[in-house]
């Protein structure tokens, strides 16, 4: 054990599918646990989902670097006892059926931890496991909508609009592995393991805390600061946010705004949030006459919040990502070019070629793990012609 890989020693088994579970399941690989992603022979529905490269999307990539694969048809017998075998060596169990569909295979809580009684069983879901929705599909977007994301999240047409970052699947993955570790942490004192229920619903709903308790009280989106926004620039767009009152005078200073700085009622938060959309608008006459990375550069050297809006490519090349290290560029099988994969915050920093920076291929793993088990090759063989495994 060490502390850049605390979990050496400890198994997972993942059924997981998408990007919520699996995700938890990376991290737990990052971390140094044995992963083994176990997946219908066709692979992972995540692998299929935007640009398909090979065996892999940029979900199923993020999704599972650093696991083994298994590919494995669960409703062909002997199927059962090969995911038995590996569930009776493991810590943990991690699935992301919709409620009641683990038990209809017959891996739910109950008969897993008969088999093995210290296995901690992560249970990922979208809506939850009870209630009128539990059954429900629930992709990322259909939270953003549900749970009042979209809602808050209105453009200029005034349209709300969810985003395609998948902002609850991977904070679900986040909940989910923090409470793995907790569980983990606390079963040295126990023998018996315990099962952890996460959702997307939930996630959602925690990583929004500060604006939902917010939006609770006060009712819709309003800003806290003025002027404030995305304005336009004669080459793109740039984010300025003015907070105190001594920042506002600072701006009136640089950019000559001497008829909004006459006007006392301006130099308070308060006077300034009563009259925001003037400001605003005033504000975006301005900035199109400017150069973005002009304007942000000398509204940086005076102290004021902004920042030019750059695209991903933008972001990957940029300096400051360089030194800060926020970027590893690897190379996954079907993918004729590297990939410039985010760095996990607060772990090691990926290291092409290294077996934790590769995403594995449906199946890669399958004779490696059978033969573990103690199957023979002849054995292995069948089953392989039988469409048992692949």
């Amino acid at each position: 054990m060490s502390f850049e890989r605390p979990y050496e020693g400890l198994k997972v088994v993942d059924l997981s599918q998408g990007l919520a579970g699996p995700y938890c399941g990376m991290l737990m690989a990052q971390q140094g646990a044995d992963v083994i992603k176990i997946e219908p022979q066709g692979g992972d529905w995540a692998r299929l989902i935007g640009g398909v490269y090979g065996d892999h999307s940029a979900y199923s990539i993020v999704a599972n670097m650093g696991k083994r694969a298994m590919a494995v048809n669960l409703k062909r017998d002997p199927s059962r006892e090969i995911v038995d075998k590996l569930i009776a060596q493991a810590d943990v169990f991690i699935e992301g059926y919709r409620p009641g569909v683990a038990e209809r295979l017959g891996y739910g809580y109950e008969r897993l931890s008969e088999i093995n009684p210290g296995l901690i069983y992560v249970s990922v879901s979208g809506f939850g496991q009870c209630g009128p929705m539990r059954d429900r599909p629930a992709m990322d977007p259909m939270l953003q909508a549900f749970s009042g994301f979209v809602s808050e999240n209105t453009g200029t047409d005034g349209t709300p609009h969810h985003t395609p970052v998948s902002y609850f699947d991977m904070s679900t993955g986040l909940y989910a592995q923090q409470a793995l570790a907790a569980a983990l942490y606390a079963r040295r004192d126990h023998e018996k393991g315990r099962k952890i229920e996460v959702s997307l619903l939930e996630a959602a709903a925690s990583i929004q805390a500060v604006r939902l308790l917010s939006g609770f009280k006060s009712g819709p989106r309003r800003s806290s600061t003025a002027p404030s926004g995305t304005f336009k620039t004669s080459d793109g767009f740039i984010q300025i946010n003015i907070v105190r009152d001594p920042e506002f005078a600072t701006l009136c200073k640089l950019l000559e705004l001497d008829e909004l700085w006459q006007n006392e009622e301006y130099r308070t938060i308060g006077g300034r949030l009563r009259n925001i959309e003037y400001l605003n608008d005033y504000l975006r006459k301005i900035t199109e006459g400017w150069i973005a990375a002009d304007l942000s550069l000398l509204l940086s050297q005076a102290g004021l919040q902004n920042e030019v809006v750059q695209s991903y490519s933008e972001l990957v090349s940029h300096p400051q990502s360089e030194a800060v290290g926020v970027f590893a560029w690897l190379q996954q099988a079907g993918g004729d070019d590297p990939w410039p994969v985010p760095n996990i915050p607060g772990m090691p920093a990926f290291t092409a070629g290294d077996v934790l920076a590769q995403s594995p291929t449906v199946g890669q793993h399958t004779n490696q793990i059978m033969t573990e088990l103690g199957y023979p090759k002849e054995h292995i063989a069948e089953l392989y012609e039988q469409g048992v495994i692949a």
